[in-house]
């Protein structure tokens, strides 16, 4: 029903974020690093900790619906980003299909009320979203954007001496 998340560069992401506001897609960068999210973060992410997922994943479903794209990353993407972007897929898509099971059948010669969904909207007029993970996270984020202030906030160069 929904494909799984794949990996964009950091190269990829940069793109996307630096074209202007009326022309790129909506996209949400969600942040699941926990007390080592420090020394910085990709403008306009939201830091959601891996430990509060549990919790946090089925409110992030509902308020990312109408997102392009989400994109999750930890500090090198290799555990909690990829687990936390499998997590969301899974939730989008079980919550897809309660909201197709309780949709009533529309009628002769209309198609069923699962297809008319889509595999990956939560509603027909929601977007088609692709879910992704940061490929490297933010340390090799770091390493090419952190001293840019349109891509990369609160950054502390210091911090990431033994990263390079």
């Amino acid at each position: 029903m929904s494909s799984p998340p794949s990996y964009i560069t950091a190269n990829a992401l940069s793109e996307y974020l630096l074209q202007p506001p009326s022309t790129r897609p909506s996209i949400a960068i969600i942040d699941v690093r926990d007390d080592d999210h420090v020394g910085g973060h990709i403008y306009t992410s939201t830091h959601v900790p891996s430990s509060t997922l549990d919790y946090r994943i089925p409110e992030l479903v509902r308020t990312l619906s109408e997102k392009d794209m989400v994109v999750f990353h930890c500090a090198l993407s290799q555990q909690r980003g990829p687990t936390a972007a499998r997590r969301y897929v899974r939730e989008r898509v079980r919550l897809l299909e309660r909201k197709s099971d309780a949709a009533p059948v529309a009628g002769p010669g209309v198609e069923d009320s699962k297809a008319d969904l889509g595999s990956d909207s939560l509603d027909s007029g929601a977007v088609c979203q692709k879910v992704y993970i940061l490929d490297g996270g933010f340390v090799k984020w770091q390493e090419k954007y952190g001293r840019d202030t349109r891509l990369t906030e609160a950054y502390a160069p210091d911090i990431w001496v033994d990263y390079s």
